[in-house]
């Protein structure tokens, strides 16, 4: 069985006595351990960012056709010889290929994305125009993921063998459905048939529940199956023993001690979980027909976007990064073990 050592602040495990290490950790460990943390992360993301850049580049010179072609509006607006001309000078398509990959990261570098033939504007503009909604989308979807996973925690486990069955039972199930068919399924309940919510274009709030859930549900299924074992685990050890003892409520103990140590891996994923959200909004923004990075997304591929879709990739792998830069440091918050480690 693993031992699940209690988080600084929760006093000491029954029977032991803390050490002063413990109560009074070196402030220069602990400064020295996060801003170790801190560039290690900024480093990671760096190598991520570099890589997602490179694969990108990689993709365009592949995929067959012209890129300069594309990036005139493709075969189907049959650009002239001196366009195409004029977009190899400018992008460098007519040089070396490494050349073009130098030239590539540095315009990438300066945030030069190039220019939408679909949208008739800068990428960076249609990007800054939709990024925002997309964000929106898919934080909600986060939020609520955490508050299921929270509460199937705090009913289900440890509640005798037939609730943590039917809890692990629904987490399994919720973990499982297909976003498509459940968004399908959340439209057809609440907004064909009782006609609570709007089935499209919604605003406010309002729009944001049936792609919220679509988002949301089966991520907290599968957080939720991540933190019971570690809730499970915390709710045996002698810390939490020792707070029953001193009159400590079940729902004190599990909600100051069970959710604090079941926290930390769900913390964990929430960097993956957003840019896995970001990904799942092009299934959910077209499904619901909303505004957002998933809709263009789709567009700029179906209609060969070759700048669009580059930059969209682009910036949902900067998103990753920096919310797994948030994650660790919050990491570091919720366990002041690791300041020192």
């Amino acid at each position: 069985m693993t031992t699940v050592e209690p988080l600084v602040g929760e006093g000491p495990v029954l029977g032991e006595s803390p050490s002063p290490l413990e109560t009074a950790p070196d402030e220069r460990l602990r400064r020295r351990g996060a801003v170790r943390r801190l560039i290690g992360a900024i480093g990671s993301s760096v190598f991520v960012l570099w890589g997602a850049a490179t694969v990108t580049f990689i993709a365009i010179n592949v995929m067959p056709g012209d890129p300069a072609v594309a990036m005139a509006g493709g075969v189907q607006s049959h650009p002239s010889h001196a366009v195409v001309a004029a977009i190899d000078a400018q992008y460098g398509f007519n040089k070396p290929i490494f050349v073009q990959y130098l030239l590539y990261l540095g315009r990438l570098v300066q945030g030069q994305l190039g220019y939408s033939s679909t949208q008739k504007q800068q990428v960076v503009t249609v990007i800054g125009q939709n990024l925002g909604a997309t964000l929106l989308l898919t934080v909600s979807a986060l939020v609520l993921a955490w508050l299921l996973a929270i509460a199937s925690s705090l009913v289900t486990v440890k509640r005798g063998r037939i609730g943590s069955a039917v809890g692990s039972a629904i987490e399994v199930l919720a973990a499982a459905l297909p976003q498509y068919w459940l968004g399908i399924l959340l439209l057809e309940v609440f907004a064909f048939r009782l006609g609570w919510i709007p089935a499209t274009g919604g605003t406010g709030f309002i729009g944001l529940i049936l792609p919220g859930l679509t988002l949301g549900i089966p991520l907290a299924g599968f957080m939720s199956q991540v933190t019971r074992e570690e809730f499970e685990s915390t709710l045996e050890q002698p810390f939490v023993t020792s707070a029953r003892s001193r009159g400590m409520s079940d729902w004190g103990v599990r909600i100051k001690h069970g959710l604090r140590h079941a926290a930390l891996p769900g913390l964990t994923l929430s960097g993956w979980a957003l840019g896995s959200l970001i990904s799942g909004a092009v299934i959910v923004e077209t499904l619901f027909s909303r505004q957002g990075l998933g809709n263009m997304l789709l567009q700029a591929v179906t209609q060969q976007d070759m700048p669009l879709t580059v930059g969209i990739t682009l910036i949902v792998a900067l998103v990753y990064v920096v919310a797994n830069i948030v994650v660790d440091a919050l990491y570091v918050v919720a366990d002041p073990r690791l300041r020192t480690s």
